[in-house]
């Protein structure tokens, strides 16, 4: 099968992104007290000012989430503690609405994967719907992204699924995805897909699908990677510190490069971005005389 990808390029808000020219950053901004990263902000303002600071530094798209996935929580079958959707609009629409207002130039993606959000987000000016379930939790995220004409991120989420063949296991899951996408008016030039690295494997798991990634390149859509900061980093290095974690995540974002990442998600936004533009050099080859 050719791996050329279904559309050559995604229109993202006010961005065209032209996959295959170069790595493309996402910068994670967390309204979350309990992010599993400890970059859990407080308020709009720290929110503003942490986007800001990205952009400066080289994000392409920043991606705005209140609901925290930190897994070992058990009162929900999701495997983190769940907030009512009324909580994750108050957090993260007041962002939305900033950034969108002080920051036009740059896509706005929110992360949740309940449909309430995603409409309140949209409303506020969000661009792009990220999804952790790949609209297999609820469909509705997949038909709101249809009917607001924008894009979205579908990842492969293994929590709560068999242990499987990870990238036949991760593939398996995008597919139906994609499927999904298609039943509600969602286009396949309109989907980016995620693998889901640190949702539901395995540290030594999570390791082999950043081996094998370039095998998903298969199924022709763009792929977001987002290992930044993960604990299978840190099981790896022996070291739980989030400066760590950092160097970990460095050689991650220049794997999945070299794999065919087309989008790096990273909370280390000034240091990932000088790795992709050395990774992309080696990759996609250097023309210093364009610089």
């Amino acid at each position: 099968m050719s791996q050329r990808l279904v559309a050559q390029s995604m229109t993202i808000g006010p961005r065209t992104f032209a996959w295959g020219a170069r790595t493309y950053i996402m910068g994670v901004v967390n309204v979350s007290p309990d992010s599993f990263s400890g970059d859990g902000l407080a308020t709009v303002d720290e929110a503003v000012a942490q986007a800001r600071c990205f952009v400066a530094d080289g994000a392409d798209i920043l991606d705005v989430g209140g609901q925290s996935t930190r897994p070992g929580a058990v009162t929900s079958e999701a495997g983190f503690d769940e907030i009512a959707p009324e909580e994750e609009i108050r957090r993260t629409v007041p962002v939305i609405e900033r950034l969108r207002a002080e920051l036009p130039e740059v896509p706005l993606s929110i992360d949740t994967y309940k449909p309430e959000v995603a409409r309140a987000a949209l409303a506020a000016g969000a661009h792009l719907l990220n999804d952790i379930w790949g609209f297999r939790r609820d469909a509705a995220i997949a038909r709101i992204a249809a009917e607001a004409g924008v894009p979205a991120v579908a990842m492969h989420n293994q929590r709560g699924r068999p242990a499987a063949d990870v990238i036949a296991g991760v593939a398996e899951g995008l597919r139906e995805s994609v499927r999904i996408a298609g039943l509600a008016g969602l286009q396949r030039g309109q989907l980016i897909l995620d693998p889901g690295f640190g949702f539901g494997w395995k540290p030594e798991q999570n390791i082999e699908m950043l081996r094998r990634l370039g095998e998903l390149r298969a199924l022709r859509l763009p792929l977001l990677v987002g290992t930044s900061r993960k604990s299978s980093i840190a099981a790896v290095l022996g070291d739980t510190s989030m400066d760590a974690r950092a160097w970990g995540t460095a050689a991650t974002v220049a794997l999945a490069i070299a794999a065919g990442a087309d989008i790096v998600r990273v909370h280390d936004v000034a240091a990932m971005k000088r790795v992709a533009l050395v990774a992309d050099a080696v990759v996609r080859g250097w023309q210093p005389e364009a610089r």
